[in-house]
C-alpha cells in the first residue's frame, strides 16, 4: 500500500479505505439484532467475557426496544447524522452480542433487510470464529452474490493469541479455531476484521506484538485496536475495585499503540484505534472518554517520532 493514499494520516484508516474505494466517508450505524452469545446462554458460560457489559459490547447500538426492526434502527441511526455532511451512505454494523449465533432464516432476514436499504453500502457483522459454520458461510457467500454492489464484512473478537490470557478473559475458544475460520472466510472472499484488546491483564508489550505478528501472517484484512475498558457490572470491575488490575495510562497506551502500528502490515486497514466506553458504565480509564484528545495525541506523537504503520513490519507467513 502506497501511503500517499492514506489521506494525510500515518496509518491506513478505514476512512482512507472508504474514500479510496467508494469515493466518500461511510458512517457506521450500530445495530442490535436481539441475539445472544454462547458465552452467555449457558453453552460455554453465563457471564460473558470478563470485560463484556450486559449489552454484549453493543452499548452504542440503537435501542432495540424503541426500534425493533432493522429498518427502524437504520432510520434512527441515519437521523443521528443529520448534522454531518454525508452522501447518505452507511455501514450497517451488527454489533451487539454474537451476530451469526441464531437461526439461519432469521440471520438471512436481518442481513437482507439491511442490505436492501438503498443508503446502506454494506454490512459488518461482529461475531466469534466458533460461530461461523458451513451454513453461515454459505449464507454469507450467497449474500455477496445477491447484492454484488454491496460488501459483507465479518468482525472476529480474537483479542489475543495467548492461550493463558484467553482462558483468563473467558474467550471460550483456542487460537486454531480463529485461524481456521479466517482461512475459510478468505477462501469465500469475505473480508475479516480482527479485534485486538490492548491492556489485557498481565500481558506485556512483547506479547501484544506477537499477536500483531500473527495477524500479519494470517492476512487479516482489517484490525480494530481497542483499549481495555473497565465497565460497571463486569467481572473485570471486581478485579479493578479490589486493586488487582491497573488500566493503562494514556501515555502507555499511545506508546503501545504506536508500536503495534509500526509492526502492522501497511496493507491492513485500521478500523479503530481506541474505543468508546459508555459514560454511565465506565469506571476506568477515564482519560479515554475524550476520544478526540486521544487521537490528537496519537497523531502528534507519531509526527514527532516520524512513526508510521508498517515501518517495522517484516513480511512472513505462517
Amino acid at each position: 500500500m502506497n501511503n500517499t493514499n492514506w489521506h494525510g494520516k500515518p496509518y491506513y484508516s478505514l476512512d482512507a479505505y472508504c474514500k479510496n474505494t467508494y469515493g466518500e466517508k461511510l458512517y457506521k450505524i450500530a445495530i442490535n439484532a436481539g441475539l445472544t452469545c454462547p458465552n452467555r446462554d449457558g453453552t460455554l458460560g453465563n457471564n460473558g467475557c470478563i470485560f463484556c457489559s450486559a449489552g454484549g459490547s453493543g452499548d452504542f447500538a440503537i435501542d432495540r426496544q424503541s426500534y425493533p426492526s432493522i429498518q427502524a434502527q437504520l432510520a434512527a441511526g441515519r437521523a443521528l447524522f443529520h448534522c454531518k455532511q454525508t452522501e447518505q451512505r452507511y455501514i450497517a454494523y451488527f454489533q451487539a452480542y454474537t451476530n451469526t449465533y441464531g437461526p439461519l432464516p432469521y440471520l438471512q432476514q436481518i442481513y437482507e433487510e439491511a442490505l436492501m436499504e438503498s443508503s446502506v453500502a454494506g454490512i459488518s457483522i461482529a461475531t466469534r470464529p466458533d460461530c461461523i459454520g458451513k451454513e453461515v458461510l454459505t449464507l454469507l457467500v450467497n449474500l455477496r452474490r445477491k447484492f454484488p454492489d454491496k460488501f459483507v464484512w465479518i468482525e472476529l473478537g480474537l483479542q489475543t493469541i495467548h492461550e493463558k490470557t484467553a482462558l483468563f478473559i473467558r474467550r471460550g475458544y483456542p487460537l486454531d479455531v480463529y485461524d481456521k475460520c479466517v482461512a475459510s472466510l478468505q477462501r469465500a472472499g469475505i473480508p475479516v476484521i480482527t479485534h485486538v484488546i490492548l491492556g489485557l491483564p498481565d500481558e506485556i508489550p512483547e506479547q501484544v506484538l506477537q499477536t500483531i505478528a500473527h495477524l500479519n501472517s494470517i492476512g487479516t484484512w482489517g484490525i480494530k485496536l481497542q483499549l481495555l475498558h473497565v465497565l460497571q457490572g463486569t467481572d473485570l470491575s471486581i478485579w479493578y475495585e479490589q486493586g488487582n488490575y491497573l488500566p493503562l495510562s494514556k501515555e502507555n497506551y499511545i506508546a503501545l499503540l504506536i508500536n503495534c502500528l509500526e509492526h502492522l502490515s501497511p496493507d491492513i486497514v485500521v478500523h479503530r484505534l481506541t474505543g468508546d466506553g459508555p459514560r454511565n458504565l465506565l469506571l476506568a480509564p477515564l482519560w479515554s472518554l475524550n476520544k478526540r484528545d486521544v487521537l490528537n495525541s496519537l497523531h502528534h506523537t507519531m509526527k514527532l517520532q516520524n512513526a508510521r504503520q508498517g515501518s517495522h513490519y517484516e513480511r512472513h507467513t505462517l
